[in-house]
């Protein structure tokens, strides 16, 4: 059941088309920041509940990150690995359509679960506006050079964790050179996030996908890995190195765990056995509040999803601003270095965890816009 607050959600837009049989919805949960921007996830069992919830999560970091965006995101009732290209095409496309009337006025899509650059490719070719999705490929120009658009397969989200785990270094007084670090998941969060702190000198010393974890305390070879894992599927063909189950992950002795994959990786039974001095939330909801707030008195500094993997919607902003990849990576560095100082100093001020400090920040700044929200005892 979709719960209703002072913020919103502002609308819910549920179409259907039987001849594809495209199942759909966009819930806009809010415009007081501007357009509203979020995702398109496809899954067999997405649902609006899920949906509402992100589109939560989306007006809180568009708002932290400081952009004029609202909240929003959509969701298609598909099995991605169980249909041809075509008729994901077909689905895409007749969704595209079927919102119109709100998008791009009142929302502007995106990639999310089991969609990328090629599905913003489908989605803006039906759609009719340029400006109705950001993700776009590279390629994807208003005219040659001008305007075009800028994939997440930059990495932009992965660019911007790494900036957050160098600005939460600095808070703590330490120097990112030389710290140690695991890394789980490596997608394209994982996989940008391990290549920046590798060129910045970390030494990255544990890595896990599903298969397993890979532990190698002198150190892993990054580009080394990169290529055990594009030709073998696993890094735990990466030898030498110790195999371990993937989720020993979550009580290894780093300086910083970075989260880059599955949500609700850190449960209460594993506050015990995390032994990471701080997290840096790469993956949205790896653990609950409530969990962040018990690492948080063992004392271990925990960045929010939200101001840490801000990279992906600042490179959206950019690209509809129509700004070019280097303009992009320069706009998240600037802001994801800004906004993670700024909620660990209020944080610290505080007492507060930093979830609750962003949070607020974020409720603050859309309350001063929105003429029709009230949040008491903020």
């Amino acid at each position: 059941m979709v719960e209703f607050d002072e913020f919103g959600p502002e609308k819910i837009l549920e179409v259907y088309n039987p001849k594809v049989n495209m199942k759909g919805f966009v819930v806009v949960d809010s415009t007081a920041l501007g357009v509203s921007k979020g995702g398109i996830r496809m899954t067999p069992n997405v649902s609006i509940d899920e949906v509402a919830k992100l589109a939560r999560t989306m007006t809180w970091k568009n708002a932290l990150a400081d952009l004029p965006f609202g909240g929003a995101k959509a969701g298609i009732i598909a099995d991605d690995r169980a249909i041809p290209k075509q008729k994901k095409k077909e689905i895409i496309q007749e969704f595209a359509r079927a919102i119109k009337p709100i998008c791009p006025s009142l929302y502007i899509a995106g990639p999310d679960m089991n969609t990328g650059e090629e599905e913003m490719r489908w989605f803006v070719e039906a759609n009719g506006s340029v400006k109705s999705a950001t993700g776009k490929p590279a390629t994807m120009c208003v005219k040659p050079g001008v305007k075009c658009g800028i994939p997440h397969e930059y990495g932009s989200t992965g660019f911007g964790v790494f900036h957050a785990a160098v600005v939460a270094a600095h808070h703590q007084d330490k120097n990112i050179e030389g710290m140690t670090i695991a890394i789980e998941g490596l997608g394209n969060v994982g996989s940008f996030a391990a290549k920046y702190l590798s060129e910045a000198g970390a030494k990255i010393v544990g890595i896990s996908d599903s298969k397993g974890l890979l532990h190698v305390q002198e150190g892993i070879d990054i580009k080394k890995v990169f290529n055990v894992k594009e030709k073998t599927g696993s890094v735990i063909n990466y030898k030498p190195g110790q195999v371990l189950p993937s989720h020993d992950i979550v009580g290894m002795d780093v300086d910083i765990l970075i989260t880059a994959a599955v949500p609700d990786l850190i449960t209460v039974a594993d506050v015990g056995k995390v032994r990471a001095k701080m997290i840096v939330e790469g993956s949205n909801i790896p653990m609950t509040a409530d969990v962040e707030k018990m690492l948080h008195e063992k004392g271990i500094l925990v960045v929010p999803d939200f101001v840490a993997n801000a990279g992906g919607v600042i490179s959206s902003y950019a690209e509809y601003r129509g700004k070019n990849p280097d303009e992009m990576f320069t706009l998240v560095k600037k802001k994801i270095q800004k906004n993670t100082h700024v909620v660990l100093k209020y944080a610290e001020e505080k007492n507060w965890m930093p979830r609750d400090a962003a949070m607020e920040i974020a409720r603050d700044r859309v309350l001063k816009k929105c003429t029709t929200c009230k949040l008491p005892n903020l």
